[in-house]
């Protein structure tokens, strides 16, 4: 898959082995982030036990859920596009339910059955334990609504259920929300407070991945790198803990430590991290367990100070050197990649310069990168006018990408000779007779196939690469195989 982003990701619809016993179908489709991804398993599993089996055919389906992203407005507009598709198909089964997910729900609420008429149902992040009391409002004739923030709700009580999984790769969550408030993001009014996951249940999780033979876990989060577990669950209320919870409190250096401990043979890798969050301790963790990828997506934004500190972003150019230096000094090896805005309030010549001059000192493996889209609510929109012209920013963005793709390239090229360790994924796009995974620094590997199998861990010699993708021959297993 490319690694150079521009656009939202593309949705992708979920189904999972059936339980005999079910009778009604379920389609699901999720857009966004890697959080939606994850929750849309959390619903899946919910709606099981509620008589649904998930279908990959929405002609089938009785039941039909989109997980949105509001993010950008280019998002929104795609999954209104999706609904026009949901429409033609209800209008030859008029039985069929829509119902609307995540970010998008919580920011529109019920304003969503105005604008949408097929809209039946509208779920916000933290109302989907509500879903079987929604969805019987909605098989008795009434439309539902739920979007109500929590304090506490993590879902570290419900196993998700892994659809269309792999049985290789799977996704645990550890936080929920965000508390940084940049004025560009909506990501706080649409998930709310952060609040953390008590580590037991995330260790049952991948104690239960690890029987079920998962190789790799990501542990998502908005800001992973703020998790903290004292016994309570919101991190603004750590002042108030008493100084044994303080003093046996679990950080994201030390959950790392105790997931990378537990599972010596397991794959670890972490997502998103916040430059102002990010500690040493969990840079020297990973330096210290080899099964912790060297990896970091570090979202940077802007290399200006000036729009750094419009986005309200909580560290300047020098912190973020700062932090790469320390990553580069005890992860030599390690590849960085990042998210950055083209074309923000009041960006001048220079302070896109500045960006372009903070890429060549990082040399990121890859990024995501966007030009700038008034959020409505974000305090950008409310308080900075969208001043960029369309054309500038276009350009913009076009100079930034042209020269991440020059870095992209540099550092594949930098893997030739070279023998990494690659956990395979699936079959190659490009060709049936090659398998495709990732290293550690979470480039995409291919070489042929062989004897080797989805799951195994193998020793790839690369020979030949593009921006985006290693290719080479496989020596053997691994020691983790």
């Amino acid at each position: 898959m490319e690694k150079i982003i521009t656009e939202s990701k593309q949705g992708t619809s979920l189904a999972l082995t059936p339980k005999l016993e079910n009778t009604k179908k379920l389609f699901i489709e999720s857009y966004g982030c890697q959080m939606n991804f994850s929750d849309s398993e959390i619903v899946a599993s919910i709606l099981q036990k509620e008589g649904f089996n998930t279908t990959s055919i929405l002609e089938d389906a009785d039941l039909v859920l989109v997980n949105t992203c509001s993010i950008r407005d280019k998002a929104e507009q795609t999954v209104r596009k999706r609904l026009e598709k949901y429409n033609a198909v209800k209008r030859i089964n008029p039985k069929m339910k829509v119902g609307v997910l995540g970010c998008m729900a919580e920011r529109l609420k019920s304003k969503f059955l105005e604008e949408e008429k097929i809209v039946d149902l509208v779920v916000g992040p933290d109302a989907y334990k509500d879903l079987p009391n929604l969805v019987a409002e909605v098989e008795d004739g009434h439309r539902a609504v739920n979007v109500i923030l929590s304090k506490e709700e993590t879902y570290g009580d419900i196993a998700p259920v892994r659809i269309n999984s792999n049985g290789v790769t799977a996704f645990v969550s550890i936080t929920r929300g965000c508390d940084n408030m940049c004025t560009f993001c909506v990501v706080p009014f649409t998930r709310g407070r952060e609040r953390s996951r008590n580590p037991q249940s995330i260790l049952f999780e991948i104690n239960d991945l690890h029987k079920k033979g998962y190789k790799e876990v990501t542990l998502l989060g908005q800001n992973v790198d703020s998790y903290l577990w004292y016994g309570g669950g919101l991190k603004k209320d750590f002042r108030k803990a008493s100084e044994i919870q303080k003093a046996t409190a679990t950080d994201f250096a030390k959950l790392l430590d105790l997931c990378a401990s537990a599972h010596p043979k397991m794959r670890f890798r972490f997502s998103t991290s916040n430059p102002q969050d990010m500690s040493i301790s969990v840079i020297k963790t990973m330096a210290k367990h080899e099964n912790i990828c060297n990896y970091i997506h570090l979202p940077v934004q802007s290399g200006s100070n000036r729009i750094l500190k419009a986005m309200n972003r909580q560290h300047t150019r020098e912190d973020y050197f700062e932090l790469i230096d320390n990553i580069k000094k005890h992860l030599p090896d390690c590849s960085i990649s990042h998210d950055l805005i083209c074309g923000f309030p009041t960006e001048t010549e220079q302070d896109h310069q500045d960006t372009l001059s903070l890429m060549q000192y990082v040399k990121y493996s890859f990024g995501y990168m966007f030009s700038y889209s008034e959020r409505p609510g974000t305090l950008a929109a409310r308080k900075l006018e969208d001043d960029i012209p369309e054309a500038i920013k276009k350009i913009r963005l076009q100079e930034v990408v042209a020269l991440q793709q020059e870095h992209s390239l540099e550092r594949s090229q930098g893997f030739l000779g070279q023998v990494t360790e690659v956990l395979i994924e699936k079959t190659s796009k490009k060709s049936d007779k090659e398998w495709a995974g990732r290293n550690p620094q979470n480039s995409t590997v291919v070489f042929p196939k062989e004897q080797y199998e989805v799951g195994d861990f193998v020793m790839v010699k690369i020979d030949n690469c593009t921006s985006a993708t290693l290719k080479g021959i496989a020596l053997g297993y691994s020691k983790n195989n």
